[in-house]
């Protein structure tokens, strides 16, 4: 889980992560319907976590000068496979906000039920922007750190009911760290008067209306986006990969972080976020990121233009299923950012 008091913690559960998250591993405030399973089984199979780090150094790379905060952009691609079917780091961007609308769309159905029955929606860690390093954005990593993203637009509860019972209008988003209950504690606020067990029955119902909502959006494009991923999977074997690789941990140790390999470099990245100082947290996470992304140019440089050739082959094979994605993907995610009052942005260096 993410940690609300410290936004730059990873998760717990970073050790059975896939290597997917802006903290290494997505804090699911939206629980996936079996449905779903497929995909996700998809994309997992893609990494697997293992500690294979050597001794931590003595000392911390030398963090890079301090920039700006990462910010948000509402520019859509040319072709919204890019965003589904991301083939490399930079358009992982549009896969993050995609991601995060659709979870944002389950909370909002959720916080909606909630209040047209006179209670609160339940308490929930924020929403992040959350990368897939199989597909390392490398600029992004080198110039915010290993889990630096721009603040998640979060949509403030509602719509509220009046005294007449009408709806006062749809939630309105604001930029902030926060969760969306502002730190309310569960059952606290409820109207109405429904008694606990009642209220809880409610929540739970509004909570599996939000999930059924944010399913069908997902529906238009995961099982596609499941045999994209799938697909990727041979590349982690790939010689010239295998070779690139190689050369990670020599890069590394000229950097002072001595690993045996990637794995190895993401659980020293983990431990290093468990024990340093809140403080020096940003300055080490930049540092360890300007090293990473330094280090794995060379590896992109062979992966990249791989995905590439893959993705141009994958949309002639899957043509029929990629026009439909075309046709429709768009005009859901609008009608939905209409209907709920969401936004569909991205995470921009």
């Amino acid at each position: 889980m993410v940690h609300p008091a410290d936004q730059h913690r990873f998760p717990a559960r970073h050790r059975d992560r896939p290597r997917t998250g802006t903290r290494w591993q997505n804090p699911s405030p939206l629980r996936r319907p079996a449905a779903l399973r497929v995909t996700f089984a998809a994309i997992a199979a893609l990494v697997t976590a293992a500690c294979s780090a050597d001794p931590a150094p003595t000392a911390d790379p030398t963090p890079p000068a301090p920039v700006s905060a990462a910010r948000l952009s509402a520019a859509l691609p040319d072709d919204p496979v890019r965003m589904v079917l991301p083939a490399t780091g930079a358009e992982t961007r549009w896969t993050q906000g995609l991601d995060v609308f659709v979870r944002q769309e389950a909370r909002a159905v959720a916080a909606s039920c909630a209040h047209d029955h006179g209670t609160e929606p339940p308490t929930q860690d924020p929403v992040t922007f959350i990368r897939y390093y199989e597909l390392p954005d490398l600029d992004f990593v080198a110039r915010h750190g290993m889990s630096g993203s721009a603040a998640v637009p979060v949509v403030t509860p509602g719509p509220v009911r009046t005294d007449t019972g009408a709806r006062s209008g749809k939630g309105s988003e604001r930029l902030t760290g926060r969760g969306s209950d502002d730190g309310k504690e569960k059952g606290r606020g409820k109207r109405g008067g429904a008694g606990d067990a009642g209220d809880t029955a409610v929540v739970r119902r509004c909570v599996t209306e939000g999930t059924a909502a944010a399913t069908a959006l997902r529906d238009t494009y995961a099982a596609l986006q499941g045999q994209w991923f799938g697909t990727l999977v041979p590349l982690r074997h790939d010689p010239a990969v295998l070779r690139a690789l190689r050369t990670l941990p020599g890069c590394l140790a000229r950097r002072g972080i001595r690993v045996r390999d990637e794995n190895g470099f993401f659980a020293l990245a983990d431990a290093r976020q468990q024990t340093t100082p809140a403080d020096r947290l940003p300055a080490v996470d930049r540092a360890l990121g300007s090293a990473y992304a330094d280090c794995m140019r060379p590896v992109e440089a062979v992966r990249e233009p791989a995905r590439l050739r893959l993705r141009a082959r994958f949309l002639a094979d899957h043509a029929a299923e990629v026009r439909t994605l075309r046709a429709n993907l768009l005009p859901a995610l609008r009608r939905a950012g209409e209907e709920h009052g969401l936004r569909l942005v991205f995470p921009a260096p």
